[in-house]
């Protein structure tokens, strides 16, 4: 409870990690705000369902609050309310800060009297387009930071945040958020491309970072690297130079 969890990829495609925490936290009975802003509700439901878990209907009974993204921008930026009165969550398209989109995760997870669920998770894929629409970089890492204080600190629950990063991109804001973020992070899986290219036995690296220096300034950082292979229903993890290709 209460710890920060960064998903960054860089060379591939870490959305894997996304649909697994998706699935591990709905089946442990917990409360998700998921901030969709990189797919559609339909893209997500068709893969949560391979792994065994409904959307639709943790939707309907209350678990998962499923914020579209790209369905908001539109209706925003074309003048469409999906209920009339209420602000967007996207404001910040029309404003400068994140201050709706806050409000919407802290009301989306504040527990009801009626609530029964294990603990509140804020879940966000992914925290790159945010700058893409047009947010200042402080203007994110304040609304992150607004995040952990009310959902780690208050409310005792978990944030899995995914971001994408180039080392050599020239990006530089998203450079600068992805690296303070990780200087905040209790842990890191770092999805890495192979740098030798493409092979149909091993997809990719990932780098697991325990920051327990984060808590303890003596501590060193445990690092831990795995090489992945994607499959349609899961994922197969081993250690370097021990894939079907090598063996």
């Amino acid at each position: 409870q209460g710890k920060f969890t960064l998903l960054r990829d860089t060379r591939t495609d870490g959305s894997f990690l996304v649909h697994h925490f998706l699935s591990f936290y709905l089946r442990a009975g917990c409360k998700v705000c998921f901030v969709a802003l990189l797919q559609s509700f339909s893209h997500y439901n068709i893969v949560a369902q391979k792994l065994g878990v409904n959307l639709a209907a943790a939707k309907e009974r209350g678990q998962l609050v499923f914020l579209e993204g790209l369905k908001s921008c539109l209706d925003l930026l074309f003048g469409e309310e999906e209920q009339p009165g209420q602000p967007s969550p996207l404001q910040f398209l029309s404003t400068s800060d994140l201050r709706a989109l806050f409000d919407f995760v802290r009301v989306s997870l504040t527990p009801a009297d009626r609530d029964s669920w294990k603990g509140p998770v804020l879940l966000v894929d992914d925290l790159s387009v945010l700058l893409s629409l047009g947010a200042a970089p402080v203007a994110v890492l304040d609304f992150i930071h607004y995040c952990r204080v009310s959902v780690c600190c208050q409310l005792k629950g978990n944030i899995v945040v995914l971001v994408h990063s180039n080392e050599d991109s020239e990006d530089e804001e998203n450079e600068l958020v992805v690296n303070s973020l990780c200087h905040h992070s209790d842990l890191i899986l770092w999805a890495e491309g192979l740098a030798t290219g493409f092979c149909k036995d091993v997809h990719g690296q990932i780098k697991i970072i325990k920051r327990l220096s984060l808590r303890q300034a003596a501590e060193q950082d445990v690092v831990q690297i795995y090489q992945y292979k994607i499959q349609d229903r899961n994922v197969t993890f081993f250690a370097r130079g021990l894939s079907a290709a090598v063996l």
